[in-house]
């Protein structure tokens, strides 16, 4: 539910070498720095491609380009599709990659390309340490700092995950930027005293749109939507479905488990593609095994294909300008970045539901990095019309249920600053939230420092979850942290008040960051743990509750008695350590109590029909 997340990695440091500026692309990636005139590019595009020799070395790059066809079990390409995520979350992925994971990986993912394993932070890393490399041939010095760029969608785990491939490739990463915020500097746009900016980012692996607004300089993130999961590749995987089928009917021959031809077909469907942003007709034309195939599609029929994947990332822009709380007149600017945005129909459709021409001037390739050679700038001091703020020493965030950390502001971030996240209640009936604001970088709040605790009462009464209720942090430039609660439907508000630097010596700062580094991993296994806990009672409560209808008795024993069981399942494990198996039985009860639901639904919306109300339709 939250509408905001920053995260910035390492404080600025004044040093004599360059810090660069990264765009670390699913497809291609690119290294800019600052000079007199401005941000250039230290490189041309590099492609974000690393694959394994026989001999056991690494290259990555356009050297590794040919090794798609010649070698694709050695060759990773869009491992930005990868980062931070685990193996149940990237099974349809899996059947389109020619590489393999290894065995090893259920609780890391792996990367088995030839005799080597690989993480994906650790294919990054190789990308990076090119763009390093071509930076430092650039520049003529060597390079150790750098800004590193990431899709506003990006969670934690994913920003972790990049992070650890800066580190991996000997890069301090001074900042996590997010895109979006990137794509404005490259504008210009934060010269503007204030405004509203739309960014639209179609990737090659990655969507997402963010509304930002811009005052006195800062941006804040209203809003941000998006996909982690779609991009330029999921247009060249539908065109490769589409010539595999016709192939298939042409050459009587299956050729999509043969990695070596699809990765040709990849290279052809991709060519055909990016001229049609320039022609209204190409030809897609294929040669395997002593056979060709040739099929002509026109733009009008390229569109017709691409539209649901089009559309898929236009529900995403009317979700985000509803949670940001303008409306599309107040958008002043319209900013189009990645590669995908040169097709004709996406440009089109931005301009309809944005009601703007978007901004074009600068390549949507390059844009990105060119934004964080400027954030670059300004924490190397070489932006001299902008102001470099302080940073935050430690993440400032709020109790959640469990006794959990949600941190709105990480540590680390440059001030002013400001994070917004939603919340709701988990009672029925509550009336008020208890607020407390806490500091720190571990997971359990008995093991983060209380800053300030207050009431938001006047909340109507209402179902769990029913409720919408942001929570704002502010950090002004003297340092002044304002945390204010705000229930939407009812409209109470309540504010509190945080004193600069919040009493902490350096000492004591570097003492939690040494603490929360030192029990990372057992902190995060608590965690999940505190978490599998929270939804048990939820779930739990809510078969509770389903059991007061009348629709259980409408059930067989057989089926009450499974829900039954399932429910002293739960219990029993409910105290273990094992939240594995805590989710599995949770798992197990919704699976036990789909047919209650399904009576219950039914009967409400029969009721509803003839008048009664649904929270009082069937129940006793």
């Amino acid at each position: 539910m939250s509408t905001f997340q920053i995260d910035f990695g390492g404080a600025p440091e004044t040093s004599p070498a360059k810090i660069v500026g990264i765009d670390l692309g699913t497809t291609n990636s690119l290294v800019a720095a600052m000079d007199l005139t401005g941000p250039r590019l230290l490189s041309g595009i590099v492609p974000s491609i690393v694959t394994v020799a026989e001999n056991g070395s690494v290259i990555a790059g356009e050297e590794a380009r040919t090794a798609l066809v010649n070698a694709p079990d050695r060759t990773v390409y869009s491992v930005k599709r990868l980062m931070g995520r685990g193996l149940a979350d990237i099974q349809d992925e899996l059947k389109l990659f020619p590489f393999h994971v290894a065995p090893s990986s259920e609780s890391v993912l792996k990367l088995t390309l030839g005799e080597a394993t690989m993480t994906p932070p650790e294919v990054s890393a190789h990308i990076l340490r090119k763009l390093k490399l071509d930076a430092e041939a650039a520049l003529g010095a060597p390079v150790t700092q750098a800004v590193i760029t990431v899709p506003a969608y990006f969670n934690d785990a994913q920003r972790q995950a990049t992070k650890d491939a800066g580190r991996i490739a000997g890069l301090e990463v001074l900042r996590l930027v997010n895109e979006p915020t990137a794509a404005a500097l490259a504008y210009g746009l934060d010269k503007r005293n204030q405004g509203v900016v739309a960014v639209y980012d179609l990737g090659g692996g990655t969507f997402d749109i963010s509304i930002l607004r811009l005052q006195d300089g800062i941006f804040e993130v209203l809003a941000t939507h998006g996909d982690t999961h779609l991009g330029g590749d999921d247009i060249d995987n539908l065109l490769i479905k589409i010539a595999l089928e016709d192939i298939r009917s042409e050459w009587g021959e299956d050729i999509s488990g043969k990695a070596d031809a699809v990765q040709l077909l990849r290279r052809s469907v991709i060519a055909a593609k990016e001229q049609l942003s320039f022609v209204p007709s190409v030809n897609i034309e294929f040669a395997y095994g002593g056979k060709t195939y040739q099929r002509a599609i026109t733009l009008d029929v390229f569109d017709r294909l691409i539209h649901p994947i089009v559309d898929r990332t236009l529900a995403s822009c009317r979700e985000c300008i509803a949670d940001s709380g303008v409306t599309v007149d107040q958008i002043d600017e319209v900013v189009l970045v990645g590669g995908s945005t040169r097709i004709p129909l996406v440009r089109r459709e931005v301009e309809r539901i944005f009601r703007a021409r978007p901004h074009t001037d600068l390549n949507p390739d390059e844009v990105v990095a060119l934004g964080a050679a400027v954030q670059a700038g300004i924490l190397s001091g070489e932006v001299q019309d902008k102001l470099l703020l302080d940073v935050t020493p430690l993440s400032l965030g709020i109790e959640t249920m469990g006794g959990l950390v949600s941190k709105l502001i990480h540590r680390n971030s440059t001030i002013p600053a400001s994070a917004t996240e939603q919340f709701t209640t988990a009672v029925d009936g509550q009336t008020n939230v208890l607020i407390h604001v806490v500091q720190g970088e571990r997971e359990m709040v008995k093991d983060c420092r209380s800053l300030a605790r207050f009431d938001l009462k006047g909340i109507p009464p209402m179902q769990a979850g029913m409720a919408r209720i942001d929570v704002r942090f502010l950090i002004d430039a003297n340092g002044i942290l304002s945390v204010t609660a705000k229930d939407l439907r009812g409209g109470k508000e309540q504010t509190v008040e945080v004193k600069p630097s919040y009493g902490l010596t350096d000492d004591q700062v570097e003492a939690m960051i040494l603490e929360s580094f030192q029990k990372a991993e057992a902190d995060m296994s608590e965690r999940q743990l505190r978490e599998a806990r929270v939804e048990a009672d939820a779930v739990l409560a809510a078969t509770e509750k389903a059991r007061k209808f009348e629709a259980f008795q409408d059930l067989t024993e057989e089926e009450r008695q499974a829900i039954d069981q399932a429910i002293n399942d739960l219990l029993t494990v409910y105290n273990g350590d094992n939240y594995h198996l805590i989710r599995d039985k949770i798992d197990q009860l919704d699976v036990s109590t789909q047919k209650l639901a399904e009576v219950i639904m039914n009967t409400a919306v029969g009721s509803a029909l003839k008048g009664t109300k649904i929270d009082e339709a069937d129940v006793e």
